[in-house]
């Protein structure tokens, strides 16, 4: 890690502390936020002919060939279990503070994955799709 690094890391560390996450919770975020953006890139593709697919019937997750579609093979699903913590850590946070932070998987690559939203990060009316930004980006 690099001195930017470090110093984007701890602003982090102290912004997500200063909502009432334990340190043990934050590293916690970090990890899911790094599955769910390995897995966005993933189901993007990984420039070698090859990206996630969830079959909507069962839910199982597969890495399917772009080449020829064909060749179909189970992998395991990281996004089930990321989200699922995810909601656990949400839910001690907010049960131990009594207020109501939720948090958005934004599934494009390209950017952070995880985001903490405040109840006033949205504004009334509007939906967090489109304003999901204005929380905390858990990427450093």
């Amino acid at each position: 890690m690099n001195r930017r690094e470090a110093e984007n890391y701890n602003h982090l560390h102290n912004a997500l502390q200063g909502l009432g996450f334990k340190h043990e919770e934050v590293e916690k975020l970090i990890r899911i936020q790094k599955t769910l953006h390995r897995w966005s890139e993933r189901e993007c593709g990984d420039g070698n002919g090859w990206y996630l697919e969830r079959d909507e019937e069962t839910g199982k997750t597969y890495n399917v060939s772009s080449n020829d579609g064909n060749r179909r093979y189970r992998t395991p699903d990281r996004e089930t279990g990321a989200l699922r913590s995810l909601a656990a850590i949400i839910a001690a946070r907010n049960e131990r503070e009594k207020d109501n932070l939720t948090s958005y998987n934004q599934g494009d690559c390209r950017g952070c994955s995880l985001y903490i939203i405040r109840p006033n990060d949205v504004r009334e009316g509007q939906s967090v799709d489109s304003c999901y930004s204005n929380g905390i980006a858990v990427c450093y």
